[in-house]
């Protein structure tokens, strides 16, 4: 139990060791760069408010790399040291290696869940709606032009965010399976109820009706099967932002509505199975850096430019299996799922190979 924590204790360094280095990093370079887009009360105080509240976010998009630097730097200084050597000579066996570092793998994975959740996507929403607020001087936002959503033949399109979440300026359009419009209408802002229903207020209706336009007005006027609640803040962002329960049932809103899914699934599925990527880069930093024997033919800064390569080259066969999968239709799960399968593969092979 001793040399389990011990070496729980040491990855776990080597992790937080890599996220201070990359967080100063990548903090100072989107500091630096949106310096640049300062603008009324949007100040250099404000954008460094900015930078630190969209960090978290961006830490967590890197946690393979993390994982995979922090465990190589960890497992090969106690290499260096001769401390495996000892460990292993003391009967450490290398299934009880592995369960050394499973065990805060593990803790990890569970604490990346936990902050693509809770966490970043709260974070990140806070960061832009107050970066929108203080360039702007208003708190009415959505950016190119508004958002669309459809349904069967029915389009809504959402112009403007209200403070509060209350969206603004809808129109709706409806039309018949020849493509004829039927009805159209406009209303100034709507307020969101549970089970996606909207009321709409202020409302200007057209409708078709025995050949001619006939215009209406309305109050209020009840439209269901839209935005959520909590889909509603994630409009102005990046499928990215969304948190993972979001993603799952706006992908599930889309689909039964007869939009295009392809995006928000492969976002959903790559952010539900990166902590498994992250435990199978931890398992290939392994035999990669504490490799008994081989440290008399490999230095330490070796090993650390083989897994800055290693996740380079991860990162970038990633993309490309994202965009073939999407290009070819392939199951979205699946294409999401081959980067981490390959990943493991490659780390039992290099550990059914390793000297121990």
């Amino acid at each position: 139990m001793i040399l389990q924590r011990y070496i729980a204790g040491n990855l776990v360094k080597g992790w937080l060791l890599v996220l201070l280095v990359l967080g100063a990093v990548f903090g100072l370079i989107g500091f630096i760069q949106e310096l640049e887009r300062t603008r009324f009360d949007y100040n250099a105080l404000a954008v460094a408010r900015y930078t630190i509240s969209i960090l978290p976010h961006q830490l967590v998009s890197l946690a393979p790399v993390i994982g995979l630097l922090g465990s190589i730097i960890a497992l090969a200084s106690m290499d260096r040291n001769n401390e495996l050597t000892v460990i292993s000579c003391s009967g450490f066996s290398r299934g009880s290696l592995l369960k050394a570092i499973a065990l805060p793998t593990l803790a990890l994975m569970a604490t990346l869940w936990v902050c693509m959740e809770y966490v970043t996507p709260a974070l990140k929403q806070s960061a832009e709606a107050q970066r929108h607020a203080l360039r702007y001087r208003n708190e009415v936002r959505i950016p190119d032009g508004g958002v669309w959503s459809k349904n069967g033949n029915r389009y809504i399109h959402l112009e403007k965010m209200h403070e509060g979440g209350i969206p603004g300026d809808i129109s709706m359009f409806e039309f018949d399976d020849q493509g004829r419009l039927q009805r159209a209408l406009r209303a100034h802002k709507a307020k969101v109820s549970p089970k996606r229903t909207w009321t709409f207020q202020g409302v200007q209706e057209k409708r078709l009706e025995n050949g001619q336009l006939v215009t209406r007005q309305f109050q209020q006027l009840e439209i269901d099967n839209l935005w959520s609640a909590d889909e509603l803040p994630t409009l102005t962002l990046d499928s990215d932002s969304m948190r993972l329960s979001v993603l799952s049932r706006y992908s599930q809103y889309r689909a039964d509505s007869g939009q295009p899914t392809e995006k928000y699934l492969s976002t959903f599925w790559q952010k539900l199975l990166m902590p498994f990527t992250v435990g199978a880069m931890v398992l290939l930093a392994t035999p990669i850096s504490a490799n008994l024997g081989a440290r008399r033919n490999r230095s330490f800064g070796l090993d650390i430019a083989l897994g800055a390569l290693v996740g380079i080259l991860f990162y970038l066969g990633a993309q490309i299996i994202f965009a073939l999968g999407q290009l070819l239709g392939l199951n979205i799960p699946l294409v999401a799922l081959t980067p981490t399968l390959i990943i493991l593969l490659w780390a039992l092979f290099l550990l059914h190979r390793m000297n121990w």
